[in-house]
């Protein structure tokens, strides 16, 4: 009789740790999936930027050149 008390102490106690450990998994998973969704975005973001700092730097380029062709015209 003790025996099957302990034995069900134990299956209670494995069932606890069994669910806690599935709501653990599902945490994660979400979490990854929100990270997951932010490096996307943080991607999409950092490639616009790059897109904005070339564009940018071509027009400086272009004004220097401009510049430096007043300059020997002069």
């Amino acid at each position: 009789m003790i025996d099957k008390h302990i034995e069900n102490i134990d299956l209670i106690s494995l069932e606890a740790r069994v669910d806690q450990l599935i709501r653990t998994v599902n945490q994660l998973q979400q979490e990854n999936s929100a990270l997951r969704n932010q490096q996307d975005s943080l991607v999409t973001e950092r490639a616009a930027l790059i897109e904005k700092t070339e564009l940018a730097r071509a027009r400086i380029e272009s004004m220097i050149t401009r510049l430096r062709a007043m300059e020997t015209r002069s």
